[in-house]
C-alpha cells in the first residue's frame, strides 16, 4: 500500500514555500496599501500638479489587488500577471524616488534639513519599490525548490532577508527625520528609531550567515516590530485628533497631522522578514 504522507518535518518542508510566498504577498500588499494611502494624501496636498502623480496611486492599487490574489492562492506555481505587476510597481517606485529626490534638491538651498523636512518624502516611493521586490520574491518562491537553492549565488531566503533588513533601516531613517522635525515631544516617538534597527541587525545577520541556526530572537523581534507598526498607526490617529478641530476638521488635520499610513510599513517589512526566515528554514530542510 503506497504511503500517503511523509514525516511531519517533510510535510512542513513541502508546505513552507507556498506559505512563505503567501506571507510575502501579504507583506507586499501591506506596503502597497501604505503607499496608496500616503501618496493619495501627499499628492492631493500637491494638487496633483504633475500628471505623473497619479501613476503611483494606480500601481499601488494594482499591487494591493494582486497581493490579495496571491494571499488566497495556495498553488506552488508563479503567476505571470502578479509577477508583471510587481515588476512594474518596483520600477514605478524607483522612478518615483528619482522624482522626489529632484523635488528636494531643486528647492532653494538644495539638499538641506529644511528641504528634507518639507519636501517630497523620499521614503514613500521606496516603499513601493520594496513592495514590488517582496512581491517578486513571493512569485519566485512559488517556482519550486530549485529557485530556493540559488538566486544570484545566494538563497532566496538570504536575498529577501537582506532586502527586508535594508528596507527597515530606510524606514527608520524616514521616521527618525520626521520625528526629529517633531522634536520627539512624546517619548514613544523614540520607539521607531530604537526597536526596528535591532530587528534589521538581526535579520541582516540571518542574511549573512544563512540557514542552520535557530533564529528565535530574530523572529520574536520581528513580531515586536510588526506590532510597533500597528501601535504607531494608533499614535498617529491620536496625533491627528489632537489638532485643532480634531476629526471634525479631518480634511485639514489629516493633511497636516502625522502621516497615518506611514507606520504600517514597519509591519509589512517585518512580515517579509519572517517569511525570509521561513525560506531559510526550508532551505535547511531541503
Amino acid at each position: 500500500m503506497p504511503r500517503l504522507g511523509g514525516s511531519r518535518a517533510s510535510r512542513a518542508s513541502n508546505h513552507a514555500t507556498p506559505q512563505s510566498a503567501r506571507q510575502l504577498n501579504g507583506a507586499a500588499g501591506l506596503l502597497a496599501a501604505s503607499v496608496l494611502a500616503d501618496s493619495a494624501v501627499e499628492h492631493y496636498r500637491g494638487s496633483f500638479e504633475n500628471r505623473a502623480m497619479y501613476v503611483p496611486l494606480a500601481m499601488a492599487t494594482l499591487n494591493v489587488l494582486v497581493s490579495g490574489h496571491g494571499i488566497g492562492d495556495r498553488r506552488s506555481g508563479a503567476h505571470a500577471l502578479r509577477g508583471a505587476s510587481y515588476v512594474l510597481g518596483a520600477i514605478t517606485g524607483l522612478i518615483g524616488a528619482g522624482f522626489h529626490i529632484y523635488n528636494v534638491t531643486k528647492r532653494p538651498g538644495g539638499l538641506s534639513w529644511i528641504n528634507l523636512f518639507y519636501g517630497a518624502p523620499i521614503g514613500a516611493p521606496i516603499a513601493l519599490l520594496l513592495s514590488g521586490v517582496m512581491g517578486m520574491a513571493a512569485e519566485r518562491a512559488r517556482g519550486g525548490p530549485e529557485v530556493l537553492r540559488n538566486t544570484a549565488n545566494l538563497s532566496l531566503g538570504r536575498v529577501t532577508a537582506g532586502a527586508a533588513a535594508a528596507g527597515l533601516l530606510g524606514t527608520v531613517g524616514e521616521a527618525g527625520l520626521l520625528h526629529f522635525r517633531g522634536a520627539y515631544h512624546n517619548p514613544a516617538m523614540f520607539l521607531p528609531v530604537t526597536v526596528p534597527p535591532v530587528a534589521a541587525t538581526l535579520l541582516g545577520n540571518a542574511a549573512y550567515c544563512g540557514a542552520g541556526k535557530d533564529r528565535w530572537l530574530t523572529r520574536w523581534w520581528l513580531r515586536l516590530t510588526a506590532a510597533l507598526g500597528i501601535v504607531g498607526t494608533g499614535f498617529h490617529l491620536f496625533g491627528v485628533a489632537r489638532n485643532m478641530g480634531g476629526w471634525g476638521n479631518w480634511s485639514q488635520n489629516v493633511l497636516n497631522g502625522p502621516p497615518i499610513p506611514a507606520p504600517p510599513s514597519f509591519t509589512g517589512l517585518a512580515l517579509a522578514g519572517l517569511a525570509a526566515l521561513r525560506l531559510l528554514e526550508r532551505r535547511a530542510d531541503g
